[in-house]
């Protein structure tokens, strides 16, 4: 394995990518495909909203320091929390996990920036 020249982050909100969503799932690490059974369950009417103001304040605040992926994905979740309340989005957000995926060439940190690109709901 050469150097890591970047890793990626996931996390999901309550109820934005549910099990059995059209896309695949992950859990506890492994992918799973769509199942639409579950997938109907998942339809939150500010979704869209949502992942625009956390994006936008991730963004803000991320940097390129030595903290630690567990540390930076607790700083984005707070900030992006800390948001949502301010816009009246005042239930619980968070899921409790969220998972990484490391990137040892330019090519698979391509495909990591091609996978968000493909899953981007804000636009």
């Amino acid at each position: 394995m050469g150097k890591m020249v970047g890793y990626m982050v996931t996390w999901t909100t309550y109820g934005t990518w549910l099990q059995g969503d059209k896309r695949g799932y992950a859990r506890d690490g492994k992918i799973y495909p769509a199942d639409a059974g579950p997938e109907e369950a998942k339809r939150i009417g500010q979704e869209i909203l949502a992942i625009a103001v956390c994006s936008n304040h991730i963004h803000l605040v991320a940097d390129k320091g030595n903290e630690s992926i567990e540390n930076a994905v607790s700083r984005y979740k707070n900030v992006s929390s800390s948001a949502l309340k301010k816009t009246g989005f005042a239930k619980r957000v968070w899921t409790r996990c969220f998972d990484k995926r490391f990137c040892f060439s330019s090519e698979h940190l391509e495909q990591k920036i091609k996978y968000v690109h493909h899953h981007d709901r804000t636009g």
